[in-house]
C-alpha cells in the first residue's frame, strides 16, 4: 500500500504538503533519527500484560513513557468482550470542542468499515474541524464485512455521539483483530456508561495495552515542544507486531497534540512525517486492512493558531511530531511477531530516493536475510540477492556491505579484511544494523525490520484460537 491522506489528492492539497516540505528543509535532517530516542518522562510502574495469552514479552521490549494527561483529551477503557479472555478491549477518547483532526489510512483494495468512515468524514471541506470522539476496539477489525460491518460502525458512532453531544460524524472509529467477522456494536453500546463514568485525563498507559492484539507490550511516546514560547505536547500509542509491511501508518496509532493546528496543517505535518517513521518499517511484508494514524490537536495549550502550512513557528513542534512518531514505529519491529533482532537496512549510492527506498525494502523484507539474521549468520550473500531482484540501478563491481562496522564486501566482492570472528560477534547483538552501497548515485533510505523466527510460525498458526 501507499500513502493517501484523507481527502483525495489535488493540486492544492500537493503545494500545501510541498511548500511545507521545503520550508521544513533547512532543519529536516534533524528529523532523520535512526534509533529509540528515549521520551523525556520516567517510564510507567503499570503492568504490561500481553495482549493474548500465553505470548511471552518481547526481548526487545522498551518500557511504557510516563505519559501526562494532555489538555482537551479524556481516555476511557473497558472489557467489551470481543475477547474471551479478561481483558480491556474497548478504548474511548473524547475531546474537548473544536478538536482539529488528520488521518492516513490503508490503500489495501478490502479497507474496513471503520477505515472507510474514518476517510469520508475527515475527506469533506468541513472534515476533521470539530472532532469530538475516538472510538477503538481491538479483537475484531469488521474488514471484508460489506454492508453489516458498514452499519454496525455507524450505529457505534451514532451512540456515542448520542452520549457526548455531538454528530456522528464526529466519531472517528478504529478497528483490530480477525478479517471476517462482522462488529457486534451492542458490545460497544452496553459499555457507554462505564466509559463515561471512567473518562480519565492520564489513562494512557491502560489505553495503550487496551487496543493490543498479538502485541507483547503497550507502545507509547511522548515529546514536548514550544510555539512562540508556549510549552505544547505531544503523545501518542500504537499498536502493531504482525501483519505490518505498512506504507501510510500502522495498523493503528493515534496521536494527540494540545497545540492549536488547522487540520489542513495537520495533513501537511502527518503526510510528511510518515514517510520516514511508520512508512519505513516492516515486520513480515504483509500490509493490513485496517491500518489508521490519527492526529488530533485540540488547541487547549494557550499557543497561537496555526493555519498556514510552512509558518516557521512550527519547527519545534514538527521535530517532536516526528520524534513520537519515529519512537512508535520502532516500537512496532521491536515487537515484530517472534522478534529477537532489531535491525537497521540503510541503503547508500542510490540513483533515487525512490530507488533506495525499494532497495532497502527488498533486504528487509526477505525471509532468507530475516532468518539468517535470526541464526546470527552474517550471510551477505542473501543481501546481494536482495538488492538485485529488485532490478534497480546498481553498480555490481563496486557494491558494499557492512554490518555494523564489520566490513563484508568491497568493490563487487568479498573483503580482503574480513574477519569471520568478529563478524560472528557482532550478530550475536540484539541490535543490528546493514549497509549497503550500490554506487549509482546519491541517494539514500533507511529501513527498520526485525528478524524472522518460528516463534512467528507459532503466533500466526493459531490466530483465531
Amino acid at each position: 500500500m501507499s500513502q493517501k491522506p484523507t481527502k483525495t489528492p489535488s493540486k492544492t492539497g500537493q503545494k500545501l504538503e510541498q511548500a511545507f516540505e521545503k520550508a521544513l528543509d533547512p532543519f529536516a535532517s534533524a528529523l532523520k533519527r535512526a534509533t529509540r530516542t528515549p521520551g523525556a518522562a520516567t517510564p510507567s510502574t503499570e503492568p504490561a500484560p500481553a495482549g493474548k495469552p500465553g505470548l511471552k514479552i518481547s526481548p526487545l521490549a522498551v518500557p511504557f513513557p510516563q505519559i501526562p494527561p494532555i489538555g482537551g483529551v479524556e481516555i476511557a477503557t473497558a472489557r467489551a468482550g470481543f475477547y474471551k479472555h479478561e481483558r480491556d478491549d474497548l478504548v474511548v477518547f473524547r475531546f474537548a470542542r473544536g478538536t482539529s483532526c488528520a488521518g492516513v489510512f490503508t490503500r489495501h483494495k478490502i479497507g474496513s468499515a471503520p477505515v472507510d468512515w474514518c476517510k469520508k468524514h475527515l475527506g469533506g471541506a468541513d472534515g476533521g474541524k470539530d472532532v469530538r470522539a475516538l472510538v477503538v476496539n481491538a479483537g475484531c477489525a469488521n474488514a471484508f464485512t460489506g454492508k453489516a460491518g458498514a452499519d454496525a460502525a455507524r450505529r457505534a458512532a451514532s451512540e456515542v455521539a448520542k452520549r457526548f453531544g455531538c454528530r456522528q460524524r464526529d466519531v472517528m472509529l478504529a478497528s483490530t483483530g480477525v478479517i471476517g467477522v462482522v462488529l457486534d456494536d451492542r458490545k460497544i453500546v452496553a459499555r457507554l456508561p462505564e466509559i463515561e463514568q471512567g473518562l480519565d485525563a492520564d489513562a494512557w498507559a491502560r489505553a495503550g495495552r487496551g487496543i493490543m492484539t498479538t502485541d507483547t507490550f503497550p507502545k507509547g511516546a511522548y515529546a514536548e515542544a514550544e510555539i512562540e514560547g508556549y510549552k505544547v505536547r505531544v503523545a501518542g500509542i500504537a499498536k502493531g507486531s504482525g501483519m505490518i509491511a505498512p506504507d501510510m501508518a500502522t495498523m493503528l496509532a493515534f496521536i494527540v497534540t494540545d497545540a492549536d493546528i488547522h487540520p489542513n496543517v495537520l495533513q501537511a505535518l502527518l503526510g510528511l512525517h510518515v514517510r520516514t517513521t511508520f512508512n519505513s518499517v516492516t515486520v513480515d511484508g504483509d500490509t493490513s486492512t485496517n491500518d489508521t494514524c490519527l492526529l488530533f490537536a485540540t488547541g487547549t495549550s494557550g499557543a497561537p493558531r496555526i493555519g498556514r502550512v510552512g509558518d516557521r513557528r512550527l519547527k519545534s513542534f514538527s521535530a517532536a511530531l516526528d520524534k513520537v512518531m519515529l519512537d512508535l514505529a520502532h516500537q512496532l519491529v521491536r515487537d515484530g511477531e517472534g522478534a529477537t533482532k532489531f535491525v537497521k537496512v540503510t541503503v547508500d549510492g542510490a540513483a533515487s530516493p525512490a530507488s533506495a527506498r525499494k532497495l532497502a525494502k527488498s533486504i528487509a523484507d526477505s525471509p532468507l536475510v530475516k532468518t539468517a539474521i535470526a541464526g546470527e549468520d552474517a550471510n551477505w550473500g542473501r543481501v546481494v540477492m536482495a538488492v538485485g531482484k529488485t532490478e534497480e540501478p546498481v553498480d555490481r563491481d563496486r557494491l558494499a556491505i557492512r554490518f555494523g562496522p564489520n566490513v563484508a564486501a568491497v568493490d563487487g566482492a568479498p573483503s580482503p579484511t574480513y574477519d569471520e570472528a568478529k563478524m560472528s560477534a557482532y550478530m550475536k547483538r540484539p541490535d543490528i544494523d546493514i549497509t549497503v552501497d550500490v554506487a549509482s548515485g546519491r541517494a539514500s533510505a533507511t529501513v527498520w525490520t526485525c528478524d524472522l523466527t518460528k516463534g512467528y510460525i507459532e503466533i500466526n498458526g493459531d490466530y483465531r484460537s
